[in-house]
Order: structure tokens, then C-alpha cells, then sequence
């Protein structure tokens, strides 16, 4: 399909409004595909404010892929923490491993081989294909597909095969080739910053006039989905049990959320408990039950949202007055002035900066 004059206006206004409106950002004009491909992957799910630091402390700590790829995973997924979807994290490293033991630490440079490795969707290869070698494809993301959806009037849902199809069509159309880089930086930003979900300033939009969603009232149901996503709530009672200045850590193992991070032994529920529920649990009695122990405390109910999930925890101050009997494996002793190495998810971090709780650890 050729270029229509919408189309032409479209790239036009795009690249001009970019000119005049480009975010100074650190991954910006860089040309080495190593740093590219880091600042995508950090930034996939994540909000640029949030994701900037993460960006700057994992460039500093890994200046290079074999450094990356020779770092033990716990330091990775600490330098990760706070960042949700850890499974990126672990993509990451096994990315950077395989890039430097496999190709010698030389990034691929063609956009079937990036979209090949672990971790990288056609979103992700496509910006760094374009950013890092100047290749024609053009990025579709939630930004562009707002973008688009709203100017150009498309009704399809985004979330469905159809959908997705006729954006990646109309995005290749519009893509500038020669300067796809550019291009793909400048959607991303004006969705970013001008066509943003809610309340965008449409009076100052260069495409107000040619904007089939300013012009048909249409700026609040655009982009469609078709698909709700349904949360399931999960009540987590966890067990902070403490003997002196040793504290039980559990590494997360099994095939379930926050994989390869840390936090406490865990009773599962239908509901969170009361203190006499929790002491006639068979899970309590299994971890706990053949040790001597007082409940100091509960906290107060912490939660956290995931994409498909809602997490609501309390946590259980427990003092042992001898060593936890348990034939976990997961489960280990740390001392509490250590218990800042490892990597926890947000739920539990949570707690910890709850200062009205006896694990102080900021």
C-alpha cells in the first residue's frame, strides 16, 4: 500500500513536532546495540522516570555484556528489585550469557537474529534494530497503538490478531525509512508525552485537524481491547522468624511468581488468618510447629497488584528460641544486618520500610 496524503501528513507533522519536542535521554543517539538492547528491556512495562536510574546503575555495574553475563544471577536480580517482571531480569542474564560465550559478545545486527534471542519481542527488535543499525521496522508499542488507533480512527481491537496485524501494517506505512530510528524515537515520545491515555492537550496536537478521534469524540474509548484481564486474589501468611540476629529467608524456586527472588516462609490461604487459624494450620506446623516460638506481632495487611494476580500478605513476627527444625531446603539463615543482599519483591519491601515493625532494615 502506497503512502496517502493522510499518511504523508502524518510522518511529517510527526518528525517536525519531534524536532522541536525530543526528550534529552541517556540512551538516546547511542549507537552500541549492548546499551540499546539494556535500556529496551528495562523499559518494556516500565515508565521512562521509573526506569531511568535502573538504566544508569546497570550500565555502570555491567559497562559491558561479558560483565553482565559473568555476574551472579542474585547481584542481577538485586540490581533489578523494585522494577516488577522479574522474568525480564532473568532473560537478561541468560541473554548476555549466551550473546557472550555463543557470539563472542558481539550483538547481532539483523532484525531476525535480535528478534531470536531470549526476552526480545518484535516491539524490542524493532527499536533496536533501528536505533543501533538503521534498519527500516518500525516499533508498535501502547504508546504507538494510541497513537494511531486515535488519528487514524481504527476501531479493531488491539488485543486481538486482527488487530495487531493492521497496526503493524499501518506502522510500517508510516515508518520513515530513511531515518527509521528517528521515526520510531518520535511515536514513541508524542505518545509518550502528547497523545498520553487520559486527558491529552488536543488544542496544542499538530494532528488535531487530521485526528479522526479529536474530530469524532472519540479520545476516551481509543485504543480498544477487547479482553478484560481478570485478577485472582491470593492471601499470603508470611513467617518472619527471627532468633537473635539470625532471620529465615526462603528462595523462591517453584514455578510461580517473583522466581529467584527472596522472602519469608510462606502459608498460603483462602484468607488471611487470625492468630489461632495460623497456629492450627498444618503449612504453620510443618515450618514452625517443632520449635520453640512466640508470635510478637502481626502487621498490618500489605498488598501488591500484578498483572493477573492481587497479593495480600500479613506478616508474623515470630521469635524462635531455638534453631528452625524444617526439611525445607529452600529455607536458610541469614544475619539480619545482611538481609539487604538480597532481592525481594515489592510486597516485602513494603514491610521492611514500615518502620512500626521490629525488622527495621532502613
Amino acid at each position: 500500500m502506497k503512502k496517502s496524503a493522510k499518511h504523508k501528513f502524518f510522518t511529517k507533522k510527526l518528525l517536525d513536532w519531534f524536532e522541536k519536542n525530543d526528550r534529552p535521554l541517556p540512551w538516546k543517539g547511542e549507537k552500541n546495540p549492548y546499551y540499546i538492547w539494556l535500556s529496551e528491556i528495562i523499559l518494556q512495562q516500565t515508565r521512562v522516570e521509573q526506569g531511568l536510574p535502573y538504566f544508569e546503575r546497570f550500565k555502570a555495574t555491567f559497562p559491558t555484556v561479558h560483565d553482565l553475563a559473568n555476574a551472579p544471577s542474585d547481584k542481577v536480580m538485586k540490581l533489578w528489585e523494585g522494577l516488577g517482571y522479574y522474568s525480564r531480569a532473568r532473560n537478561l542474564h541468560f541473554t548476555a550469557k549466551f550473546i557472550s560465550s555463543e557470539l563472542k559478545g558481539v550483538f547481532p545486527n539483523t532484525h531476525a537474529a535480535i528478534l531470536d534471542l531470549k526476552g526480545v519481542g518484535p516491539y524490542t527488535a524493532a527499536a533496536i534494530a533501528s536505533f543501533a543499525f538503521g534498519l527500516p521496522h518500525a516499533v508498535v508499542d501502547g504508546n504507538v497503538f494510541r497513537v494511531l488507533s486515535r488519528i487514524f480512527g481504527i476501531e479493531t481491537p488491539i488485543d486481538t490478531t486482527i488487530g495487531k496485524k493492521e497496526f503493524n501494517q499501518l506502522a510500517d506505512i508510516l515508518l520513515e525509512k530513511k531515518q527509521p530510528g528517528v521515526y520510531n524515537q518520535a511515536i514513541m515520545d508524542f505518545g509518550a508525552t502528547q497523545c498520553v491515555p487520559a486527558n491529552p492537550n488536543c488544542g496544542v496536537c499538530p494532528m488535531q485537524k487530521k485526528c479522526t478521534a479529536s474530530e469524532k469524540n472519540l479520545i476516551n474509548v481509543l485504543p480498544i481491547k477487547s479482553k478484560k484481564i481478570k485478577k485472582r486474589d491470593r492471601f499470603f501468611n508470611y513467617l518472619v522468624c527471627r532468633r537473635a540476629d539470625i532471620v529465615i529467608l526462603n528462595k523462591r524456586t517453584q514455578k510461580d511468581i517473583w522466581l529467584n527472588l527472596y522472602d519469608f516462609p510462606l502459608v498460603e490461604t483462602q484468607k488471611l488468618l487470625d492468630e489461632e487459624e495460623l497456629r492450627q494450620n498444618e503449612v504453620f506446623q510443618k515450618i514452625v510447629g517443632n520449635t520453640s516460638f512466640t508470635i510478637k506481632k502481626v502487621s498490618k495487611p500489605f498488598k501488591q497488584l500484578l498483572t493477573h494476580q492481587k497479593i495480600v500478605a500479613n506478616f508474623w513476627e515470630i521469635e524462635l528460641k531455638s534453631a528452625l527444625l524444617t526439611n525445607d531446603s529452600h529455607f536458610f539463615e541469614v544475619k539480619q544486618k545482611n538481609i539487604n543482599n538480597f532481592a525481594f519483591p515489592k510486597i516485602v519491601d513494603l514491610y521492611f520500610k514500615d518502620k512500626s515493625l521490629y525488622l527495621e532494615l532502613f
